[in-house]
């Protein structure tokens, strides 16, 4: 008896990870948080064919572009990455680190923008500047050093005496870690988004470097006591503190392979800590002392990174990419939990891949290392969660998610936009608008009222429009559309299922027609004309797989055959460009063949278009 219960225990011991936390107590050290949702992405497509949570708004804050640097970041830089976030006096601020061409390859720098309302941001500017040592000062190169570069794990710092600081890393090219570091450095923003001296306000442990031979002076040698308060607060914020264990192992306390930590407060009052790779701990101490970093196995994620927080409405939300290879980092999901512990949802916040228009080392497909606005660091007070990330490491993009998030739509669609103002977010829509192809309210042309309004002049990206409406057999749907301007692409109407695939499609093509899809082929409807509104009403019936469609009152087709079987029907979609599904997993980031995009830089022909009187209702 014994002898076989010696053995059973040596079994348990052996067995996988994900094994041994079926024995684990969930919530406890041994597994923090696990996944119970049940969805699962389909990586071959761009959404994952998830559910979108409704009225998620995407907005593109910077696109780059390298040889009109004014339509862009002001300095060419075409890798823009790891951004951050915070809310301070009714200000979004933003930094993301920038490099010429690639990730860490000198030189680099952190930029800076804001915005009141998330929507449209300022021109960047520089808050960490490229490293330049002191001159007449040894700085000796670690090897295989190429220069100077920026890094960063956390952005802001809203400091209990009022004070903004701002701080990011230097270090050295292409490793910055360790040996590689230099510190971290510091600086305060002001509300009229000024920026005072830069100090540093930790040198790296282990190296050379100190207040004598760099660039910049220790923080306790600033002349303001606010400002020096405000470090000191910093600096005693283990939670804060522990995100720089990537730059600084000394400087954090967590034992294990976290990255790139973001941590929330569960309701029992212990701090839950998320990293990289799904690797997880808990700290009863404020971040003094964690428990073991352990991988939360039934967390799929990959390398890129992780934010937690606990939402407006008492839940928790996890944000990440639901995918195991690193280089291809899409959807971009949140997961939401009663607890902190359990979660058991997953919904897509965007599913948009552009293509990739400029080469650069690491520079990974897809919307990738999100972060949101850390505890203390400000509320915009609307209720939504706010995720900032990167859109294949060169534009920096913004999202806002409704809480509280939900995928299914309690009401049939009838919306008509007139109660909006322009600018203002758009309830049960969800939104993706690039800078060169927006999405926004505006007043209707040559009618009372407002519509909405799709422009588009990018060479390689659309702009696009979705409303959720409850699931049907059977539905008939009607909208108002004026092309006002065609552009390249036309613009394609599309009612879909809740994974995504399209059955009907009516598309504004660019000769002049309005066509369907009839099965594997396009049907021509009839004759549109720009600068004029055209009623559309769209009857479906997904038990014979067929609709019909009717422009102005007048039947223009029936028995249109469905260009993808469904069992039912859920969104409408509205884009001005076709589907894509490019990149694909397949796709190397570094293949020979891909190269800079031509024409990236320049804007094309516009295309607008307004939407009115938009209704879908079951039949």
């Amino acid at each position: 008896m014994e002898k076989r219960l010696r053995c059973m225990l040596t079994r348990l011991i052996t067995l996988p990870a994900v094994l041994v936390a079926g024995f684990a107590q969930t919530g406890s050290e041994a597994e923090p948080i696990r996944y119970l949702g049940g969805v699962y992405v389909d990586a071959s497509v761009h959404d994952g064919r998830l559910r979108p949570a409704i009225g998620t708004a995407s907005y593109q804050v910077m696109r780059a572009n390298r040889t009109r640097p004014e339509l862009g970041d002001g300095f060419g830089w075409t890798y823009n990455h790891a951004p951050m976030l915070a809310y301070w006096n009714g200000k979004f601020y933003l930094e993301y680190l920038s490099n010429p061409i690639g990730e860490h390859e000198p030189p680099g720098q952190t930029l800076l923008v804001t915005s009141t309302g998330g929507r449209s941001w300022s021109m960047p500017t520089v808050a960490f500047p490229p490293y330049k040592p002191p001159s007449g000062v040894d700085a000796p190169m670690p090897p295989g050093s190429t220069g100077y570069m920026m890094h960063q794990r956390m952005g802001f710092f809203a400091a209990p005496n009022g004070r903004l600081l701002i701080s990011a890393f230097y270090g050295h090219a292409p490793n910055p870690f360790r040996s590689g570091g230099i510190g971290r450095v510091v600086r305060e923003v002001f509300q009229d988004g000024s920026m005072g001296p830069i100090y540093f306000i930790r040198y790296s442990t282990g190296t050379p470097w100190n207040e004598h031979n760099t660039a910049y002076p220790l923080y306790t040698k600033a002349t303001d006591s606010g400002f020096r308060q405000a470090c000191d607060a910093l600096l005693a914020n283990k939670l804060i503190t522990e995100q720089w264990r990537d730059e600084d192992p000394a400087a954090a306390s967590m034992r294990g392979p976290c990255s790139s930590l973001s941590f929330f407060h569960r309701a029992d009052g212990k701090v839950t800590g998320v990293c990289k790779n799904a690797v997880t701990a808990i700290s009863a101490d404020e971040g003094k002392t964690w428990s073991e970093a352990v991988r939360a196995p039934t967390l799929i994620t990959n390398n890129a990174k992780v934010w937690g927080q606990r939402t407006s409405d008492g839940r928790y939300a996890l944000v990440y990419n639901p995918v195991t290879f690193g280089s291809h980092r899409w959807p971009l999901t949140v997961s939401l939990s009663n607890d902190g512990v359990v979660f058991d949802t997953l919904h897509l916040v965007n599913g948009e891949v552009p293509p990739r228009r400029f080469i650069g080392r690491a520079k990974d497909f897809g919307v990738q290392y999100v972060r949101g606005i850390a505890e203390g660091n400000g509320d915009p007070g609307d209720k939504a969660l706010w995720v900032v990330y990167s859109g294949n490491k060169e534009d920096i993009w913004i999202s806002r998610i409704p809480v509280p998030v939900r995928d299914r739509a309690g009401a049939p669609a009838d919306d008509n936009f007139d109660g909006l103002h322009s600018g203002a977010h758009i309830p049960e829509w969800n939104i993706y608008s690039p800078r060169w192809a927006s999405v926004g309210v505006t007043p209707s042309p040559g009618r009372q009222g407002n519509s909405l309004e799709l422009r588009d002049k990018d060479p390689f990206d659309y702009a696009r429009a979705m409303r959720v409406f409850p699931e049907s057999k059977s539905v008939t749907a009607r909208c108002t559309i004026m092309p006002k301007a065609n552009g390249l692409d036309g613009f394609e109407l599309e009612i879909t299922d809740r994974y995504g695939n399209r059955p009907v499609r009516i598309v504004f093509a660019t000769d002049g027609w309005i066509k369907a899809a009839n099965g594997a082929s396009l049907t021509n409807l009839r004759k549109y004309e720009e600068g004029q509104w055209h009623d559309l009403a769209i009857s479906l019936n997904v038990l014979d797989s067929k609709f019909s469609v009717a422009v102005n009152g007048t039947p223009a087709a029936t028995n249109v055959v469905f260009a993808e079987a469904v069992h039912s029907v859920e969104r409408l979609s509205l884009r001005t460009g076709p589907y894509r599904n490019q990149p694909t997993r397949q796709l190397d980031r570094y293949a020979p063949t891909l190269k800079d995009l031509s024409g990236a830089d320049d804007p094309v022909q516009e295309a607008i278009y307004y939407i009115d009187n938009v209704s879908v209702h079951p039949r």
